[in-house]
């Protein structure tokens, strides 16, 4: 194996630039845009619009057997029960610290900037924004934790809820742990499925340029790019927001740990893409815990932090949350008090994690917000749907980056980060993007 990788680092295999997926990505994306603009009514046909929606489902389909096995081995593997414990402890309180720079720098930002100061927008879309709050009213604390328990453990599979499945693989991964010698064979029979799904996952991701074309060509085209120019100082504020948590947030604490954010951005340059293609954080998470274990993070962690990240550590959302609350407070002419926006960090805080997994949580989490906060602020959700698709781009990779570097944290908090390994992939000593060379090398 040593040989292997060894051989892999010395002489990296060069890729034509039109074999490479995140060109490949890029260009389907700057095609779809082109199409939208251009055409808007053959980008809003049907067929375009599956393109970029059969690439998502095709990626959910594998999302729930991907966690079930990576957790399943991870815990498997473990001796001692409670390291599992431990590693859930330190992932959430990881969760809770950054979550709370990141709604903090949202607030910070709205009111330096004040983009909603003097806005005239009108309160259309009223329909629409009743529903999302009606959804809203419904993600109580409670339904939220009776919600992770599923029905039948075929059912969570069959409907993806992820936080469902998360519980029973836990639970089952325990199960297999306790069994010791005699869960061997099951052990390796998770494992070697594993292996078989993520190739399933290295044949699908080949069709991402066609699901990014078709993703980008249907929202310009639906949305124009009018929708954009018309509310561009929220989005550039929410798009600096974000900036300044993931390269100073982010950046200083992956510093702290000893790697540079730009360069694991761009070893996860290829999920990036894919996400901002498809506006779905979801559609990269199983090549994203790929990456993240050839990066050099334990197997156990990967399969704790990352699916529980997906639920509990929405930074994105997080800072979307608190400016966009600040956003309609200022273009309704509230003036909030000191005490209600220290409320809205705390709502905010707790809604992210009631809306995990919900169609257009992002917007149903801010419904709630609002409605704590002030319900008088509720309408004003009009002002900001009809840019809301192009927002969630943005929330969907900051979640993303948030995520990928949280693991990383906790596997060097944990004692379990191969250095060496974080170095050569980090550097570009190994092909990152080679998902079927890195099932024989690593």
């Amino acid at each position: 194996m040593s040989a292997t990788i060894a051989t892999a680092v010395s002489a990296p295999a060069a890729k034509p630039w039109y074999r490479v997926l995140y060109v490949q990505v890029l260009i389907g994306i700057v095609l779809g845009a082109l199409v939208g603009w251009l055409w808007p009514g053959l980008a809003t046909d049907d067929w375009i619009k599956a393109l970029g929606d059969g690439f998502i489902k095709l990626i959910k389909m594998v999302i729930a057997p991907i966690i079930f096995c990576t957790v399943v081995s991870g815990i498997a593997h473990i001796q001692d029960a409670k390291k599992v414990g431990r590693i859930g402890v330190k992932a959430l309180v990881y969760f809770e610290v950054v979550s709370t720079f990141a709604l903090v720098i949202g607030l910070l930002v709205g009111n330096l900037a004040r983009p909603g100061a003097g806005f005239g927008g009108s309160m259309a879309n009223a329909q629409a924004v009743a529903g999302f709050a009606k959804q809203a009213e419904a993600q109580k604390s409670v339904d939220f934790f009776l919600h992770i328990i599923p029905d039948t453990v075929v059912g969570a599979f069959a409907a993806g809820e992820i936080l469902q499945v998360l519980l029973f693989s836990i639970l089952f991964g325990f199960a297999v742990m306790s069994l010791g010698e005699r869960g061997k064979n099951l052990r390796i029979f998770v494992d070697e499925t594993a292996h078989g799904v993520f190739g399933v996952i290295s044949i699908i991701m080949k069709a991402a340029p066609i699901g990014a074309f078709g993703a980008m060509a249907y929202t310009i085209g639906k949305f124009g790019t009018g929708a954009i120019l018309n509310l561009i100082g929220l989005i550039a504020t929410f798009y600096l927001a974000a900036g300044l948590f993931v390269f100073v947030v982010l950046g200083i604490i992956a510093r702290m740990v000893g790697f540079s954010i730009f360069k694991f951005l761009a070893y996860i340059k290829d999920e990036l893409l894919i996400v901002l293609g498809t506006s779905s954080s979801e559609s990269a998470l199983p090549s994203l815990m790929e990456k993240l274990e050839r990066l050099g993070c334990s197997k156990s962690v990967v399969g704790l932090v990352v699916p529980t990240g997906y639920s509990f550590n929405l930074d994105g959302t997080n800072i979307y949350m608190t400016l966009a609350t600040l956003f309609i407070a200022q273009a309704l002419g509230f003036d909030l008090t000191l005490g209600q926006q220290i409320t809205i960090l705390v709502v905010a805080m707790l809604t992210s994690k009631g809306a995990s997994g919900v169609t257009g949580a992002g917007f149903i989490t801010l419904a709630a917000t609002l409605a704590v906060v002030d319900p008088r602020l509720v309408p004003g959700m009009a002002i900001v749907l009809g840019i809301d698709k192009f927002m969630s781009e943005c929330r969907a990779l900051t979640n993303l980056c948030g995520n990928g570097v949280a693991c990383v944290v906790v596997s060097a908090w944990e004692g379990e980060l191969d250095r060496e390994k974080l170095r050569a992939r980090l550097d570009r000593q190994i092909d990152p993007s080679d998902m079927e060379t890195a099932v024989t090398t690593d």
